[in-house]
């Protein structure tokens, strides 16, 4: 055999004899989208699944106005509200007026997400509490897909982080949804009254278990059927300003609770 043939061989059989490549995880699933998600789910889900595979929490939507926004006063006990679009619609000056609070809620985010940005928009405004309200849309899968035993470790996360910064807690019990309407069909089947109370099991549990104030919102807004009453809402999940009305003295008791004896 000739010289360049042999070292060819040789070379051959030294890679038939290399161990394959060493990996700890396994494969990747391959998902494949089957899911309808409305003419305008789809398009803003779409559009949106690009950015978070830049900025998953979504931590650059706050980051201008968390700059701007001044330490806290003396004696001023800052509120933060984390959460979803059920937050971020909450106009929190005309509710509660005069008080210090932060809404740092983002449509569509799930706990996970808010888990993410939880040192940027909550711990970084130095507040005397936080309220957290997230997992419907975890229930629903829209982004990420949550049970209510993830959705409780999620939200357990967030506590950890606050009581290792000295923030006291308000946790809260996911809004109902309702099927009233023509349109409204899908709300209950992707969103089941039984996890909703499920998770809201886990999250009163949780708030019992570390002295947390708990905000009691279902039981605000709830029907005689255990769906989200239809005065309260213009489309069968997010509140309209009734709903608002009845959750905020409910969550103003609770903020009350957790804030008691600070400042004393």
């Amino acid at each position: 055999m000739k010289r360049g043939a042999l070292a060819l061989a040789c070379a051959a059989t030294l890679i038939a004899a290399e161990e394959p490549k060493y990996q700890s995880s396994p494969a990747r699933r391959t998902v494949v989208e089957t899911r309808d998600w409305g003419p305008w789910g789809g398009p803003f889900r779409a559009g949106l699944v690009p950015a978070l595979m830049r900025d998953f929490g979504e931590r650059y939507l706050y980051a201008e106005a968390n700059a701007a926004l001044p330490p806290p006063a003396k004696g001023e006990q800052r509120v933060v509200f984390l959460g979803d679009s059920i937050t971020d619609g909450w106009d929190l000056a005309k509710a509660f007026p005069g008080q210090p609070y932060v809404n740092r809620g983002i449509g569509a985010q799930g706990t996970a997400q808010m888990l993410l940005r939880f040192e940027q928009d909550v711990v970084a405004l130095k507040p005397a509490a936080v309220v957290i309200l997230g997992g419907t849309n975890d229930v629903s899968g829209f982004l990420q897909v949550e049970t209510p035993e993830t959705i409780l470790a999620n939200v357990t996360a967030m506590a950890d982080i606050a009581d290792a910064r000295g923030i006291r807690v308000v946790l809260c019990a996911l809004t109902p949804v309702n099927d009233y309407g023509e349109k409204r069909g899908y709300l209950t089947k992707e969103r089941p009254p039984a996890t909703l109370r499920a998770v809201n099991d886990r999250l009163r549990a949780l708030a019992a278990a570390r002295g947390y104030a708990f905000a009691d919102y279902a039981a605000a807004v709830v029907d005689a059927r255990g769906l989200l009453t239809d005065a309260y809402t213009a489309d069968g999940l997010h509140p309209n300003a009734a709903g608002y009305a009845r959750m905020a003295p409910v969550a103003r008791a609770a903020i009350a609770e957790a804030l008691a004896g600070l400042g004393r």
